[in-house]
């Protein structure tokens, strides 16, 4: 079982090297195969093409964010701090996969599709994650929220939408980290209510 293990990680790690080196598109099985050191049946024994290499090496580097959100998540902190504190981190290690992968960078801008469907698992356990922080926040009497679920969606996908801008940092025409870290803590605690 344990060599089983090692050959499909090594023919992963194989991959995204391979696809940070010269892309997806011009990255074959054969390439993989031979780079691995091992057969095409043995590659086609863990993976029938390669979208499903593709969306292993995705949720292989996703694995390393997730191993942080967790590390946050048993912070002793308010529950508006870890959430706060796990969006940044969001960004700034999804930034870092990106940049880490070269041309797998352009996989990432250019065949969104892709992208999502390997990552559908890992955004659904962060919706999750938000959720139980949330309501955390609503028992301890932080947050006033009608609907933690659909408030750790909402935030979940505003942490998506921040990605592109984050990668490319374009955001720092639009503030500082430390404005857009006031500028959720805001959100999340007064939603877009005028002060009184």
């Amino acid at each position: 079982m344990a060599t089983i293990v090692k050959t499909k990680d090594l023919m992963i790690e194989v991959a995204r090297q391979l696809f940070a080196r010269v892309g997806f598109t011009n990255t074959t099985m054969n390439d993989i195969a031979d780079a691995s050191k091992k057969g095409r049946r043995t590659l086609y024994t863990y993976f029938r093409n390669k979208d499903e290499i593709f969306q292993a090496v995705i949720e292989r580097e996703l694995e390393r964010l997730w191993h942080d959100m967790e590390l946050i998540r048993r912070l002793p902190a308010t529950p508006e701090e870890k959430i706060l504190t796990m969006m940044l981190t969001h960004l700034d290690k999804i930034k870092d996969l990106v940049l880490r992968n070269g041309s797998l960078r352009a996989e990432f801008f250019r065949d969104a599709w892709l992208v999502e469907r390997a990552r559908s698992s890992f955004d659904e356990k962060e919706i999750h994650q938000l959720q139980d922080l949330l309501e955390e926040g609503k028992r301890l009497g932080h947050f006033s929220i009608p609907n933690p679920r659909l408030m750790a969606y909402l935030l979940q996908n505003i942490i998506k939408g921040m990605e592109v801008p984050f990668i490319s940092g374009s955001y720092r025409a639009k503030g500082t980290i430390e404005e857009i870290r006031a500028t959720v803590r805001h959100l999340i605690l007064h939603g877009l209510e005028s002060p009184e």
